[in-house]
C-alpha cells in the first residue's frame, strides 16, 4: 500500500492480517482527505444495515471471498484498546510520518477511528458490508444514538486503526474504487468522482521497520559490490594499456 495519496484528495482504507491474529482478525487503517459531495448523514451502529446514500460506497470489482457478507454491521475496536501487541507495535513503529507514504501513519492513528466532516467529528464504530448480485458495497457506521449529519462541500477526512474479527481470507486482494455509474454519488461524505475513496486490501502483514533496513541495506551493498567490480575492471584495463 504505498502512494502519497493524501494531495491528491482521496480517503484510503488499507486492511491488512492481524499479526497477533491473522486467521481470525484484520487491522483497518484510515487516512487521507476529501471533500463532502452533497449534505447528508453517517447512520450509526445500533441499527441501519443497508445501503445508504450517506455512508455507503459500491466498489469496482469484487472485494469479498469467503464468508460473503449481506447487510451485516461489523463492529470496530479501536487497536490502541486491543490487546494485539504486535499490531500496535507495527502501527506505533511509523507514528508520526503522516500520510500513506510507505504504509505510514500520521499520530492520530493512535487514536480511535474517526471521521470528521467540517467541524464535526465522530467515531467510526462499525463497517458495513454487503456482497449482492455481484455488486459489492462497503460503508461506515458512527457511535453515538444518532447519525453524524454534515453539508455539502465541506473537508472530509478520517483516521485511526481498528481491528475487525473477520479474516483476510474473507476478502480479495487488491486495490477498490468506488464504482462509477447508478452509485457513483455515494457515499457523500466524500467527493465525487471514482477516484475519492480507495480500499485496498493487503495479503500479506505490513512489513516490519527492520525488515525495510535489511532490503535498503542489502540494496546498498550490492551496489558496492558492484561497483568495486567496475572500478577493479577499468583498473585492469588502464594497466594493460
Amino acid at each position: 500500500a504505498g502512494g502519497g495519496g493524501v494531495a491528491n484528495a482521496q480517503l484510503y482504507l488499507d486492511i491488512f492480517p492481524s499479526q497477533d491474529n491473522p486467521t481470525n482478525q484484520t487491522l483497518w487503517i484510515f487516512s487521507g482527505t476529501s471533500t463532502s459531495a452533497v449534505g447528508s448523514s453517517i447512520r450509526t451502529g445500533s441499527g441501519s444495515n443497508s445501503i445508504g446514500v450517506g455512508d455507503t460506497v459500491q466498489l469496482a470489482g469484487n472485494i469479498y471471498d469467503a464468508n460473503k457478507p449481506s447487510n451485516v454491521n461489523f463492529s470496530l475496536s479501536s487497536l490502541f484498546s486491543s490487546s494485539n501487541t504486535k499490531d500496535i507495535k507495527s502501527v506505533a513503529a511509523r507514528i508520526p510520518s503522516g500520510g500513506k507514504t510507505n504504509i505510514t501513519f500520521a499520530a492520530s492513528a493512535t487514536n480511535a477511528p474517526t471521521i470528521t466532516v467540517g467541524s464535526g467529528s465522530r467515531s467510526i464504530s462499525h463497517l458495513y458490508m454487503l456482497d449482492h448480485s455481484s455488486q459489492d458495497f462497503m460503508g461506515i457506521r458512527v457511535s453515538g444514538s444518532s447519525s453524524f449529519s454534515f453539508g455539502g462541500s465541506q473537508s472530509s477526512a478520517w483516521t485511526g486503526a481498528g481491528i475487525l474479527d473477520k479474516p483476510i481470507g474473507d476478502f480479495i486482494a487488491g486495490t477498490f474504487n468506488r464504482a462509477s455509474g447508478t452509485y457513483s454519488q455515494i457515499p457523500y461524505f466524500v467527493a465525487l468522482g471514482s477516484n475519492s475513496l480507495q480500499v485496498v486490501v493487503n495479503s500479506q502483514i505490513i512489513p516490519e521497520p527492520e525488515e525495510y533496513a535489511l532490503v535498503f541495506g542489502l540494496f546498498a551493498l550490492g551496489f558496492v559490490i558492484i561497483r568495486r567490480h567496475f572500478q577493479k575492471k577499468r583498473q585492469a584495463s588502464a594497466t594493460s594499456q
